[in-house]
């Protein structure tokens, strides 16, 4: 076409009427394969400098379209919606992924490898492009509008364009979901390598990505002992497209005022806690990244620099370069990152490098490297590396392995790690069967490891059954046991589970774990609450969970966690509720509660913590957004932590942020629970993205 459709949610332009629609959808959930219970027409037009969608989403019962979102980038999945699934570059590997709900609202992100986002969805939303839309509900179901320049695709190929493509329809009040292809109830729409193809795409103009992003920021920072200070600080964020397939990213005097805080956790464990990265530089495309070694054991967690592991508290960021992107089969990572001194943390050069290389489908053999200087003499370097596999064999056997080292100026042995595993998943059976072995002194600086000196074998077999009983969509009977003897082959983790789960039409569920047995050796005392400390030993303890979730196409869900039974010699008990109303599509409010109870055989062993938080969200326009988040934690001395945000989009891809913040923003992955550093800030942000 020689220009644009009318973008305002509806279809009634001509250029929309005209066009032949794509229908063909078939259900993933809840009966594969099966047409849809609505109908779906995604209609595509095309011009010189960007590709266009229009969606047309029928409904046998309009007024039950749920549409309660106008956030943007937060998740969807209480809301009906549509995602646009786009491998530009048709390697089968890796696409990008754009999704609107009726109110036009966007999120957008990245798939990997095939690998959805980490909070389980569809994909990671870390990556934020520039793209347009409007949506409309109607009295017979809802229309959306969307534009996608190429720039935002870095696309920049004018002939014999190939394209993979899917398309994904979720309807809330039945949580069905259709799919044009990759419908099987064990691929979706992650499995890129099974999308469809795109075709006739041509003689368009160059789709170069290149967005320059500066920002000025004006802030009153006060920490508890120090003085206020009021610094005034800009830098900029660069994304440059070399290639179609490569982009690099420049980030200088890097500033996070504006990420989410964190959730503050209470660690039951003598072990590591995992949060996951929030921070926008290092989300972006951080799938090449990934590293896995079981569990959520990561060889590279970005939150290891610019982040103190033990306090939270920010180290800052000179600036940072990173290249990802692919070249033939081959998938490249490589990141740089300078911090400067920040109290306990001394200056930091970190220099990541990632490369995979594609084998067939979802397959792949890779290698990473990572290298860690500091300006400390006595602990000048950390360096990482390995090596690693995924190999997929007749769609549903996977197998994994991998082995990495670290090498630090002590250079002591036993700095390894080496694991494999196969699994197996179908509709009606999951299955994995895992051997790893780490060893004492494995230390990776730059990556997230919950235990070392552990030699592990692993089982967990899931039975999957759907019986016709009404409101009933699936059983599922799961046990596993975990057997983790230290490297000398002495006791240190052994547990085995029995769970038994229920999923019903409307998105409710139970969770139960009918047993969880554990065996748990404690080598250092364990700080679990002010002065209290869980003395070493061998302790063996069962404990029992019952979980029930509401359904999901209510304005007012719930969920009720309790689990109890033994605790390190004593008992515990854990309650949790937590509740979530969304009157309109303006206002939503949660709420959650947390109560632990100890009862340990110790001196002040008997007592309570309690986490709390409240959450409100207000949005004047989807381009906006006000957001408050209230926490309390009884087991600190100052309890209570405040976090208010004001968003406003003005245009694609900038935003004015005020942000007013008491307590602190980023919490400790540390084991026992260390004291946090409080501080009290508020933050006015400025940024503005241009495309020269």
């Amino acid at each position: 076409m020689d220009h644009a459709p009318k973008l305002d949610g509806t279809l009634d332009d001509p250029l929309w009427l005209n066009a032949k629609p794509i229908t063909g959808f078939r259900q993933r959930e809840p009966f594969e394969n099966k047409p849809p219970t609505e109908g779906t027409e995604v209609r595509i037009l095309y011009t010189r400098h960007a590709v266009y969608f229009g969606i047309l989403c029928h409904d046998s019962y309009a007024p039950r379209i749920v549409a309660t979102e106008l956030r943007r980038d937060v998740s969807q999945d209480l809301d009906d919606h549509f995602e646009i699934l786009i491998d530009s570059i048709h390697d089968r590997r890796g696409a990008y992924v754009f999704e609107i709900n009726p109110l036009g609202t966007q999120s957008d992100g990245l798939i990997v490898e095939e690998q959805g986002g980490g909070d389980g969805g569809d994909f990671d939303r870390g990556w934020d492009g520039v793209w347009t839309s409007e949506a409309r509900i109607t009295s017979d179901g809802w229309t959306a509008t969307i534009e996608i320049p190429f720039t935002t695709l870095n696309f920049t190929h004018s002939s014999d364009v190939v394209w993979g493509l899917n398309l994904k329809r979720f309807i809330r009040r039945k949580n069905e979901e259709d799919l044009w292809s990759a419908y099987r109830r064990t691929f979706g729409i992650t499995k890129v390598s099974e999308a469809g193809e795109l075709r006739g795409i041509k003689d368009i103009g160059s789709g170069r990505l290149l967005i320059v992003k500066p920002y000025g920021l004006a802030r009153y920072d006060k920490q508890t002992g120090q003085d206020s200070r009021f610094p005034l600080i800009g830098g900029v964020d660069v994304k440059y497209g070399l290639t179609s397939n490569l982009v690099l990213n420049l980030t200088g005097n890097t500033d996070f005022a504006d990420t989410e805080v964190d959730l503050e956790p209470f660690n039951l464990t003598p072990f590591k806690v995992f949060i996951p990265e929030k921070r926008q530089f290092f989300l972006e495309n951080a799938g090449v990244f990934n590293f896995d070694m079981g569990d959520q054991d990561q060889l590279f967690f970005s939150r290891q620099i610019g982040i103190d592991p033990i306090t939270g508290q920010q180290v800052p960021l000179n600036g940072g370069a990173k290249l990802t992107g692919t070249f033939g089969r081959m998938e490249l990572g490589i990141m740089e990152v300078d911090t400067r001194s920040s109290g306990p943390n001394p200056y930091a050069n970190y220099a990541v490098a990632r490369l995979k290389g594609s084998l067939w489908a979802g397959s792949y053999i890779g290698a990473m490297g990572i290298d860690k200087r500091l300006g400390d003499t006595l602990d000048g370097f950390n360096q990482t590396g390995g090596v690693d596999t995924r190999l997929v064999f007749f769609k549903d056997w996977f197998v994994d392995a991998h082995m990495a080292g670290t090498r630090s100026p002590s250079e002591p042995s036993g700095a390894s790690d080496v694991g494999a595993s196969l699994s197996y998943r179908s509709n009606w059976l999951d299955g994995i069967v895992e051997r790893r072995k780490t060893g004492p002194n494995f230390n990776p600086e730059v990556g997230f490891i919950e235990r070392t000196d552990s030699n592990e074998t692993y089982g967990d077999l899931t039975f999957k059954v759907r019986p016709e009983i009404r409101s009933v969509r699936e059983l599922q009977f799961e046990g596993f046991i975990l057997h983790a003897p230290d490297t000398r082959n002495e006791v240190s983790t052994q547990e085995w589970q029995g769970t038994f789960r229920a999923e019903f039409n409307n998105g409710a569920y139970t969770d139960n774990d009918i047993a969880d047995v554990f065996s748990q050796r404690i080598t250092a005392p364990f700080h679990i609450y002010k002065n209290v400390f869980i003395p070493n030993g061998l302790y063996h303890f069962a404990r029992h969970q019952l979980t029930y979730g509401s359904g999901q196409d209510q304005r007012f869900t719930y969920n009720l966690f309790e689990r109890f039974g033994g605790y390190y010699g004593g008992t515990l008990n854990e309650f949790r509720v937590r509740v979530n109303y969304r009157p309109t599509a303006k206002f939503s409010i949660s709420a959650s509660e947390t109560w632990n109870r100890f009862q340990l055989p110790l001196p002040n062993g008997n007592f309570s913590v309690m986490l709390a938080s409240l959450q409100g969200n207000y949005s004047f326009t989807r381009f906006l957004t006000f957001t408050s988040l209230i926490q309390m934690d009884t087991s600190n001395a100052q309890a209570v932590s405040a976090n208010f945000r004001l968003r406003y989009n003005y245009r694609p891809d900038s935003d004015l942020y005020i942000i007013y913040n008491v307590g602190t923003q980023f919490a400790s992955i540390a084991p026992a629970n260390p004291p946090q550093i409080r501080e009290t800030r508020f933050a006015v942000k400025y940024t503005y993205s241009f495309f020269p």
